[in-house]
């Protein structure tokens, strides 16, 4: 059921850094490449950002949620085993906009399908500006059909706050018994890390993610998040 609940898009909203490519894509990993981003303006990120729109073919990162042999990639890396990257596949991008520009950051707002990776959205857009990129913040802001709305702060993890949410779902579309008649969905949304944006590394920023990438669980779960997290 719960799968069923968070079929849908996605939406992020990721903050990303000009200049410096990491090895896990995001902040928490180590610095691999540093490049100059003077040359770049809104214009020049606002036109490549086409070239991510629509059906497009992405590789998803080293540091992922992704399996070998039964065993995370991550997972592998981080016991110095050698692991190759996975071949490209095909994955959706519905929207993506640029909110903010203040280099070397700049602010994405994306909604996308699953199996998508926000980390190489940003690696690839950095090596198209012929420059790097990483990501600093990432925030799921939508999972089908649940947004930030639904989710409950960590401090109301507690049996009283979510059986109050089980009965009185905040603003959940009403569903169909098909009989006409529409209910309530009785399930709320509550915050979880999305498998393939989890944070590549196991530290955590203290305003933020592990997504998904970010985002990690599988990319289909997870729901939104109301704190920011390290992607």
């Amino acid at each position: 059921m719960l799968t069923t609940m968070l079929t849908g898009s996605k939406k992020y909203s990721a903050v990303g850094e000009l200049g410096k490519a990491t090895d896990t894509l995001d902040a928490t990993g180590t610095v691999t490449q540093e490049n100059s981003f003077e040359h770049i303006t809104r214009e020049d990120m606002e036109e490549k950002l086409k070239k991510f729109t629509g059906e497009i073919m992405q590789v998803p990162p080293l540091y992922s949620a992704l399996k070998r042999n039964g065993q995370r990639l991550s997972v592998l890396l981080k016991q110095g085993q050698k692991v190759e990257a996975k071949p490209a596949r095909p994955v959706t991008v519905h929207r993506l906009s640029l909110k903010d520009f203040s280099p070397p950051l700049f602010t994405l707002d994306i909604e996308c399908g699953g199996g998508f990776y926000v980390r190489s959205l940003v690696d690839d857009l950095g090596k198209e500006l012929s420059s790097s990129a990483h990501v600093r913040e990432l925030t799921r802001t939508k999972q089908g059909q649940f947004t930030l709305e639904h989710a409950l702060h960590e401090e109301h993890w507690t049996v009283e706050h979510i059986s109050h949410s089980l009965k009185e779902p905040p603003g959940l579309p009403a569903a169909s018994d098909g009989s006409g008649e529409m209910e309530m969905d009785p399930y709320p949304a509550v915050r979880s890390e999305s498998d393939h944006e989890e944070p590549a590394s196991s530290s955590r920023h203290p305003e933020r993610e592990p997504h998904p990438d970010t985002g990690a669980q599988s990319e289909a779960g997870g729901l939104p998040s109301r704190e920011k997290n390290l992607a």
